[in-house]
């Protein structure tokens, strides 16, 4: 026999309600979100071009040299790893930029609400 189920009315611990968010909060967060999407599927379409496309045509640039090396070696070697490298540290830096902004529109949210409460 299964045991019976309390119905949301007769919880005695129901969950708080969420705050209500202003529309200009809700407008950032959107943005925030949008932004970081993009972000990423721009950077992972970059690490795929790296590790995908450029092997297939790795025979294409048998003849371009870089450093001293054949183009082809160096980007498997040493090439794609800095370039992981520096997705990693572009998206630190662009989503770093991308938290201030949204932390800036939070604050200025609070300072409304906190002014219209007077």
């Amino acid at each position: 026999m299964a045991a019976p189920h309390a119905s949301p009315d007769q919880n005695p611990h129901p969950l708080p309600e969420p705050p209500l968010v202003s529309d200009a909060m809700a407008l950032a967060h959107r943005r925030y979100w949008r932004f970081n999407l993009v972000l990423i599927a721009v950077l992972m379409t970059i690490g795929f071009v790296v590790s995908f496309v450029v092997p297939l045509v790795a025979h294409r640039l048998g003849d371009v040299r870089f450093g001293g090396f054949r183009l082809p070696f160096y980007i498997g070697a040493q090439g794609a790893i800095l370039v992981y490298v520096a997705l990693v540290a572009l998206y630190i830096v662009l989503m770093q930029r991308a938290d201030r902004v949204l932390q800036a529109a939070l604050d200025a949210d609070h300072a409304v609400r906190q002014a219209q409460q007077r």
